[in-house]
């Protein structure tokens, strides 16, 4: 949408909602793409953005709450009036209910739920009892669930008086337990239409089906998924029990999330998601508190340079040539750190695999740490017309590129085994210690290096 397009139907849908206009409202956003009408609701002001929800129908609202950010939906839930969040959380199936639920404090979900209808509020608050990054957080309870003693009467009936309930299941498969609820097979939908109305539904279904446990942690479902091409996957308690399905679609999407907060905390927004629509004191909290602990951490590196200031005033060019020194490696380590991160995400490495991690990444530090230092090396050379200058920052780049790489693989290995957040610790410390000994080294051969040959000094 064109930037006065845009305008005109952020301006049109202000219109709309200050006249109450709750059928115009809806009329007016389907015709919009899912992209502008993100856009264009996104840019009214909070109060208007409230009006509109509670003016269309629960049901349209819900749909909308999904194409919205979960951050941006979980705040305007919280600001809402209780009984009409309530109502169109209502509407929503009972995962994308704990996901908004669960991004607010307990006060505020709490309201809701005690306004919400009684059999999804026992739905809801079972899914909220699992941290949000395992099976048991991430699975739906909207799934086709009969016993196994059942004949394929009773599963056809079934389905014909519950009809409008399951329209929004997928029913492609419907899971057997017995008696006490332990899951028991796998039934097709379509092996239904081929069999007498007196099978049973115990002689159709697939026995011993492929499950996952409501424990098991996010990176574990994507490799079962990667693994595995199934579309969804029963979820089964420490009993056997059937508690409810997994999607490898809500899989791929709590990944992509779960990747997401690792950017933004290795960028500096520590206190989960933020958008420019979001207030401006919570945005300013979200980067105040990482900026301020940087502060110190940079007057440490700074600290450095104090200690050398004699000998940076008389090699006065060297100063040209610290700050490269700094960000390459720091560069460097970054990347080191995003491997290690990925890789304990993955599971493809263990928090106490130092010596691995480590010799892998001194290789790699060695080789691109003399590429680097000869470039660098040389462009000092032939721009200052001092070779002693480019040996000490050719030098000091690859060695610092070296300390890089290894620290910054390392360092999330050990906040891991620390149970502290590698995404949130391992930016700052890592620019702190390649700043400080990219300037120790530079400064520190070239102290040596005067001390030799005074003469240099310029």
């Amino acid at each position: 949408m064109a930037p006065a397009a845009a305008t005109s139907a952020v301006e049109q849908l202000r219109s709309l909602v200050a006249a109450a206009d709750g059928p115009r409202l809806k009329d007016f956003l389907e015709k919009l793409t899912t992209e502008d009408r993100v856009y264009t609701i996104l840019r009214l002001e909070k109060a208007d953005i409230q009006r509109l929800f509670v003016l269309i129908a629960p049901e349209y609202a819900a749909e909308l709450m999904k194409e919205m950010p979960e951050a941006e939906m979980s705040g305007l839930m919280k600001a809402m009036p209780v009984s009409d969040a309530a109502t169109i959380i209502d509407q929503m199936r009972s995962d994308r209910q704990a996901d908004i639920l669960s991004g607010m404090n307990r006060e505020a979900s709490e309201a809701i739920l005690n306004k919400m209808m009684s059999r999804e509020v026992k739905m809801t608050r079972f899914l909220l009892s699992y941290p949000e990054d395992t099976a048991g957080g991430l699975m739906g309870v909207e799934y086709l669930n009969y016993n196994v003693h059942a004949t394929v009467r009773d599963v056809l009936t079934d389905l014909r008086e519950n009809g409008v309930r399951y329209s929004d299941y997928e029913v492609q498969y419907a899971y057997i337990t017995g008696d006490d609820g332990t899951l028991c097979g796998v039934l097709k939908m379509r092996d239904l239409l081929f069999a007498s109305e007196d099978t049973k539904i115990e002689q159709l279904m697939l026995k011993s089906p492929v499950s996952v446990s409501a424990t098991m942690p996010l990176d574990e479902l994507a490799r079962f998924f990667d693994d595995y091409g199934f579309l969804g996957v029963p979820v089964i308690d420490g009993h056997g029990r059937l508690v409810g399905v997994i999607r490898r679609t809500a899989v791929k999407e709590a990944s992509a999330k779960q990747a997401n907060k690792i950017f933004l905390k290795l960028s500096g927004i520590v206190g989960g998601e933020e958008l420019r629509s979001m207030p401006f004191f919570t945005r300013s909290g979200r980067r105040l508190g990482f900026l301020t602990m940087n502060i110190g951490l940079n007057l440490i590196s700074a600290s450095v340079v104090a200690v050398f200031q004699g000998t940076l005033e008389k090699w006065i060019a060297l100063a040209i040539f610290l700050p490269i020194i700094s960000d390459m490696s720091g560069c460097s380590g970054n990347q080191a750190v995003a491997v290690s991160i990925r890789e304990l995400t993955l599971g493809l490495v263990k928090s106490g695999e130092f010596a691995r991690v480590f010799l892998k990444e001194a290789a790699v530090g060695v080789l691109n740490g003399l590429a680097l230092g000869l470039f660098l090396g040389l462009v000092a050379w032939v721009w200052q017309g001092s070779a002693m200058l480019g040996a000490v920052v050719g030098f000091a780049l690859a060695t610092n590129n070296l300390v890089a790489v290894c620290v910054g693989g390392l360092l999330p290995l050990v906040a891991k085994s620390m149970k502290l957040d590698p995404a949130l610790l391992s930016g700052p410390l890592l620019t702190t210690i390649t700043d400080m000994f990219g300037f120790f080294l530079a400064l520190g051969s070239a102290t040596m290096v005067l001390n030799t040959w005074p003469e240099l000094a310029k």
